[in-house]
């Protein structure tokens, strides 16, 4: 890898936990643990090679629509999560930051997202975006709600809003957009995820599952994007 050339913010979408399990005869509740693992593993090596930013997939506005056992296994994983992420992030020196709506979260779940993003907010290290009930158009919906308020309360004119205006109502507001997204499993699109941010992120989509991608996969994709010529739109 280029060191100098490293991507400063990293997207993915964590896809083929349940599959893996599957493969295995185990229960989703098996592939979605060991993604958990996975995730870890990699937040950690991002942060040691100097990565500054990533954000990934948790859990979408249509997961709802899962059973009620996976949701709830789903929930109390990521409950478990952040309750023991709050107990060591301070030594892995990582910034947790949860973006997505709090709606239909339980008292709890919010009380754990509270504590964690307290306890690291100081950090100095990688910022952790985790999007958790996050739909790309909630996202979209919710900015251009704070937009027409902040005009109702006459703070704005219609006149002053701009790109920048969007992304600063976003709940990536102050952070670069993502210049490679990555999605495992083999599946080839962005399920509601981060649109506004990632028009001109370069994409990379890779046949394995999540539980199974690793370290050196993450060095690949890095070494991809370096080998990818960026133009924003100019020739």
């Amino acid at each position: 890898m280029e060191q100098e050339n490293l991507p400063k913010h990293i997207a993915i979408i964590m896809d083929g936990n349940r599959r893996w399990a599957k493969q295995k005869g185990m229960p989703s509740s098996f592939g979605h643990k060991e993604g958990a693992k996975t995730l870890e593993k990699i937040v950690r090596y991002a942060n040691k090679i100097g990565i500054k930013h990533i954000t990934v997939y948790a859990f979408s506005t249509e997961n709802w629509k899962r059973t009620e056992e996976e949701v709830s296994t789903l929930m109390g994983l990521f409950q478990s999560y952040l309750d023991e992420y709050s107990k060591r992030a301070d030594s892995e020196n990582i910034k947790v930051n949860i973006i997505g709506s709090r709606t239909g979260l339980s008292e709890k779940m919010e009380n754990s997202i509270e504590k964690c993003m307290e306890r690291t907010k100081d950090n100095t290290g990688i910022i952790f975006n985790i999007a958790l009930n996050y739909g790309g158009r909630d996202e979209l919906l919710h900015a251009i709600k704070s937009i027409a308020n902040q005009i109702k309360e006459n703070q704005i004119e219609i006149e002053q809003i701009t790109e920048k205006t969007i992304s600063d109502n976003l709940y990536t507001k102050d952070q670069p957009d993502p210049d490679l997204l990555i999605r495992t499993s083999g599946e080839i699109r962005l399920s509601n995820f981060l649109p506004w941010q990632l028009v001109y992120s370069e994409f990379l989509f890779i046949e394995k599952y999540w539980p199974d991608f690793n370290e050196q996969d993450l060095d690949e994709a890095i070494k991809v994007y370096q080998h990818r010529n960026r133009k924003f739109g100019a020739k």
